[in-house]
């Protein structure tokens, strides 16, 4: 007994050592045997890596170096789980056997708070053995084939003689004794009194059965059994059970042809009762059968540890490896995967009659509630750049807007927002109507153009009655929604399980207040998941009152939202008014039972890959590139943008032409007034001033991303400055501009306010403008100001484009300057210029006018005309003779280069006339230079006034 046990090899499994059965150590006695492996194996690969097994030989003589021993026990998270093996390609230990597959090798992007579940991290464990003649590689290929039950290995093929089928014992000097072990081995056994077929000891009495192949995964308690989670690889899974398309089918609840109801209607509708924390009878809206595997299916895993239960849902589900790609986590690519889905009706949305919902000049403006950290954000901003303005409405802490990791999309054109506490709680209806008021300030008092919502929270533990949990969420983002929609705007919203008459109330009401509903589960949604999305089209007129009802239910939640109160709201459209729609009752019935079925399906696969870690989806790969062909994403990794040298960005955008940006404008003068062919052709702004010692306060700005913002003089000798002014610009902007001071008041009461007000413009985030019409750039200049206006951050500097005259309304330019008083001590007046009212200016503003810029925006032999008798403009060629009254395409238009070359200044000097003081007249001085009755009077002239 005591030779036994000191020969016997010893297998360390945790912190547990076994001792090994004495039949089993015949076949543990190779040329090379391996003792012990490492001690700790982490079966966390999220947190840390797996250390690197290590291997002692054993002390037996060199000349039978003729086999490895296969390693024992099988407890790697490697060896149960394919995705996170070395190499996955197909391995066998024996040939005659084939080959089986392993399932790829993936790794988890990090999911944010929004999605409906976290994802694991991938790790490669690395083998190292010490002291072995076999290549590493190879010896770990047995060993895991033989932990996994996977093809014959060496092992299993050497040992199947110790248990025959019909039980009978092996002759002793059989084929297994000569021909599978070594001399020494059979030597040593024979020694300790081995016979073929029996077990050893003094009676026999050791076991002479192979001691079978461990099933130890994780962190499991030696032997603990799953019931249904049984490790095996028999378990096969039909992959025609499923339907996958990578087109998906979107099905709408036929329109309502009813009014909206009343709020008179609606106060009625509503029902309190007490609280209800169980699902399994709500089967109103479903089919029983359904709800009841669905229960079953979900409890099947409460057993299962979650890091087992990732990894099968990682190999199982078809759609997976899609993940984030370029974008922050997940979300964003279920919006990229539904914005397809639905024909990009959220980023280029049309109305009923199939035109454009945003114009040329206009925005297009979304809301994002309850979505930190703003993956549905930044695919919008990815897809229309900053010609997109967001506002964002989310928890702060922990899972808010995580703007600082938008690389797809850049931030620049989305403004958070958290209400009246700051603290972005939707279940305060106060805070929402404060959003909502700040959302339509900064859109004319219009509204969006559609709105997200993807709210959830933790519900560990009580999977079941999530649909319950969060009752009080899904009302309280309907009502934000209706409350900053514009009419004929879209909205989306994640639900999970709608089986009870309060969840179908919500979504009926949804029906009543658009002209089209649908329930729609994305394929980048997981399927096992309760997850699915309501999409409304097409907000209705006249839907206030539903709005006004959403908002009183929201208020009442928030009375009855204590942890001991036990009153709640049972419904807020009774169950009969919901049969009353036979239409609308059938379709929900429909989509429950439908994806309740698909739910099944997909809970049962995963049930399967959990238990035979050999399965895995083979379509992954293909599905991948075919969804983001069709979404329109390219399939790429996601990076951090590149900041580039300002010098080097500045040549990428002006094409390496920059000798002309030295350039000063000319001066103007009674000659040059005589020159002018065309009045139509001139264009002017009103300069203003920065610091009165600052002597030139003109500059190019210019971005690399963000606050990666530079300015430059346009001189050779001058480099290119970092602006220390609270600046954030799209990468890709190019500008011409000046800093300028506003003031707001006079006197004593006047306050300053730092601003850059925009002249003219090369390139504005990644649209170049520099060969349009000057007009046409302006446009583009104001479109560009209004997206980046950010008036909750006092931090930055605002953006202004500068008002432009035309040369015949010069007039109406004066009427803008008038004498101001500044603030201080001399209480001097100064000529001040009156700048337009903003939606963000909350009182008139003002700034210093130093002089007036004036640009010829037609190129020869072109000039623009104005007709008279038709009462338009038009376009004359001198050359040719021909006129035209659109703007020919080529040759006609100055583009940024001829209007900075042709440039004119007219400084306002302090002998130089504009307004007439108390000791001057309006007559005009004939002193040679240019005064403001000069002006007024040739413009008079040549209009034949």
């Amino acid at each position: 007994h005591h030779k036994l046990t000191r020969n016997a090899s010893r297998i360390t499994l945790g912190f547990w050592t076994v001792v090994q059965a004495p039949s089993l150590a015949m076949s543990m006695f190779k040329a090379k045997m391996l003792s012990d492996t490492s001690e700790d194996d982490t079966d966390n690969d999220h947190d840390s890596p797996k250390k690197a097994p290590s291997f002692r030989a054993a002390q037996v003589p060199k000349k039978s170096a003729a086999y490895s021993m296969p390693k024992l026990g099988g407890d790697d998270e490697d060896e149960e789980d394919g995705s996170n093996t070395d190499d996955w390609e197909g391995r066998s230990g024996n040939e005659e056997t084939g080959k089986s597959k392993k399932a790829p090798h993936s790794s988890e992007d990090s999911e944010s708070a929004d999605s409906d579940d976290s994802d694991e991290g991938n790790v490669t464990n690395t083998w190292s053995q010490r002291g072995s003649r076999k290549a590493p590689m190879a010896a770990n290929k047995k060993r895991k084939n033989f932990a996994q039950g996977g093809s014959e290995s060496k092992y299993t093929k050497y040992s199947n003689s110790f248990s025959n089928d019909d039980d009978e014992p092996a002759e002793s000097g059989s084929g297994l004794s000569m021909g599978n072990y070594s001399n020494v081995s059979q030597k040593l056994m024979a020694s300790m009194g081995y016979k073929a077929g029996a077990g050893l000891g003094k009676n026999n009495q050791g076991i002479s059965d192979i001691i079978p192949t461990s099933k130890q995964r994780g962190r499991r308690g030696l032997g603990l059994s799953m019931e249904g989670l049984e490790p095996s690889a028999d378990v096969k899974w039909d992959f025609e059970k499923e339907e996958v398309n990578v087109k998906e089918r979107v099905d709408w609840i036929p329109e309502c042809e009813e009014e909206p109801p009343n709020i008179k209607t609606l106060r009625e509708w509503v029902t309190e009762g007490k609280k209800k924390l169980t699902i399994d009878d709500e089967t109103c809206f479903c089919d029983e059968e359904v709800l009841k595997q669905i229960i079953e299916c979900k409890s099947v895993f409460d057993r299962l540890e979650p890091e087992e239960m990732r990894r099968a849902r990682t190999r199982s589900n078809p759609f997976e490896t899609i993940r984030g790609g370029i974008f922050l986590n997940r979300a964003a690519m279920k919006m990229a995967n539904m914005d397809s889905a639905f024909d990009f009706m959220f980023t280029s949305p049309v109305d009923e009659n199939g035109d454009p919902m945003v114009g040329p000049d206009d925005l297009l403006y979304f809301a994002d509630v309850c979505a930190g950290p703003g993956g549905f954000s930044e695919y919008v901003l990815w897809r229309k750049g900053w010609q997109a303005k967001g506002f964002g409405f989310t928890l702060k802490g922990p899972n808010d807007f995580k703007l600082e990791d938008f690389f797809a999309g850049s931030p620049d054109t989305f403004e958070p927002h958290y209400g009246v506490h700051d603290d972005g709680d939707i279940f305060v209806p106060e805070n929402v109507r404060s959003f909502s008021k700040f959302v339509k300030s900064s859109t004319d008092n219009q509204g969006v153009h559609f709105v997200m919502a993807d709210g959830g929270f933790s519900v560990e533990g009580q999977e079941n009655i999530q649909e319950i949990l969060s009752k009080q969420l899904y009302l309280c983002q309907f009502y934000t929604a209706l409350s900053v929609l514009r009419t004929g705007g879209h909205f989306v919203c994640k639900l999970f399980d709608i089986f009870t008459v309060y969840s179908v109330g919500l979504v009926y009401l949804m029906y009543r207040a658009f002209r089209h509903v649908s329930i729609f589960k994305p394929n980048t949604s997981r399927p096992a998941n309760s997850e699915r999305y309501i999409v409304c089209k097409w907000r209705r007129p006249d839907t206030k009152d539903i709005e006004d009802y959403m908002y009183e239910l929201c208020c009442r939640f928030k009375e009855i939202s204590s942890v001991t109160s036990q009153v709640d709201i049972a419904e807020v459209v009774p169950l009969e008014v919901i049969n009353d729609d036979a239409v609308f009752a059938k379709y929900i019935r429909e989509s429950n039972d439908r994806l309740g079925r698909a739910q099944i399906t997909h809970l049962t696969k995963i049930r399967a890959f959990a238990q035979n870690s050999e399965l895995y989806e083979e379509r992954q790969s293909n599905l991948r590139k075919e969804c983001l062909k069709l979404w329109k994403v390219p399939d790429l990794a996601r990076l951090d943008p590149k900041r580039p040298p300002p010098e080097t960005k500045f040549k990428e955008l002006t094409k390496n032409e920059v000798s002309y940006f030295e350039r000063r404008p000319d001066e103007l003068t009674p000659k040059f007034l005589e020159g002018i062919k065309s009045l139509h052709d001139y264009r002017c702004v009103v300069c203003g001033e920065w610091k009165p010692s600052l002597r030139d306060n003109k500059f190019f700005f210019l971005s690399a991303g963000r606050k990666q913002v530079y300015k430059w003089t346009g001189m050779s000798t001058d480099q290119w400055k970092k602006v220390t002014e609270g600046l954030e610009l799209p990468a890709d902007t190019l500008f011409y501009g000046e800093m300028v001071q506003e003031f707001a008041g006079e006197g004593r009461q006047q306050k300053r306010f730092n601003t850059i007000h925009v002249i003219d413009a090369l390139v504005l985030g990644k649209v170049s403008v520099k060969d349009k019409h000057y007009e046409e750039r302006m446009k583009w200049v104001q479109k560009f100001v209004k997206a980046l206006s950010k008036p909750s951050r006092n931090d930055l500097t605002p953006l202004r484009a500068k008002e432009v005259f035309k040369l015949p309304d010069v007039e109406s330019l004066f009427e803008r300057i008038s004498w101001k008083q500044e603030k201080g001590a001399s209480r001097n007046m100064r000529l001040s210029c009156t700048v337009p009212q903003e939606p963000r200016d909350r009182e008139e503003k003002h700034f210093s006018a130093t002089g007036v810029l004036f640009y010829r925006t037609t190129k020869e032999p072109w000039h623009e005309e104005y007709s008279s008798s038709s009462q338009r403009r038009y376009y004359y060629n001198t050359m040719t003779r021909k006129s035209d009254y659109e703007m020919p395409k080529y040759g006609c238009a100055a583009t940024f280069k001829d209007c900075f070359q042709t440039a004119t200044l007219w400084s306002w000097a302090s002998n130089v006339q504009i307004l007439p003081t108390r000791t001057q007249s309006e007559e005009c001085p004939n002193d040679g230079k240019v005064h403001r009755m000069t002006l007024v009077n040739f413009v008079r002239k040549r209009l034949g006034k």
